[in-house]
């Protein structure tokens, strides 16, 4: 098993985050992974995307040039890199900053409105844990309980930040009816 995903937005909206709290579970539960991040040069604001691939196999390249699976928080990443997804991919993209999806009849595509579920728990910029809980509940790759783990260990002691984000991860994994 082989699943390479990316994940694209713009600075700030925690695209970078989502790979690496996905790919920290990952490796919790024994999966070779590798982890690509890419970010333009303004940090809020600018590009960002990473991509991870997870396997039961050591992994050769890190380079995920056809992704089995896009994560696009905005209009411009959804444009960007739709072309890439393998045919018989999953998009899984933000309903609330995307307005148009070209059509593309051999993958299956997912809208999630993490945005407002963000603004709906109290802040916007949690949109990246709901939209990582409605990925792991649409791959069924890791659990729920490893990705918790790795939210913890990622926030280390900022407390208030880990609980936040375990309760907006679950409000997406929670929120979405995928399998």
């Amino acid at each position: 098993m082989l699943v390479k995903i990316l994940a694209a937005g713009s600075g700030g909206q925690g695209v970078l985050t989502i790979g690496n709290t996905l790919g920290n579970a990952a490796m919790l539960e024994n999966f070779f992974v590798t982890y690509l991040p890419a970010y333009g040069a303004a940090m809020r604001g600018g590009t960002a995307n990473c991509t991870l691939s997870i396997s039961d196999e050591e992994v050769a390249s890190p380079v995920a040039s056809t992704p089995d699976i896009l994560v696009a928080m905005n209009q411009p990443s959804l444009m960007a890199f739709i072309s890439r997804l393998e045919a018989g991919g999953q998009l899984l993209y933000n309903s609330d900053l995307v307005d148009y999806v070209p059509e593309r009849g051999d993958v299956e595509m997912f809208s999630a409105p993490v945005n407002r579920i963000g603004r709906e728990l109290g802040s916007e910029r949690s949109a990246n844990m709901v939209m990582l809980g409605a990925l792991v509940k649409m791959t069924g790759l890791i659990k729920v309980e490893t990705i918790n783990q790795s939210i913890e260990m990622m926030m280390g002691s900022k407390k208030k930040l880990a609980e936040s984000s375990v309760k907006a991860f679950r409000a997406g994994y929670d929120g979405f009816p995928f399998k």
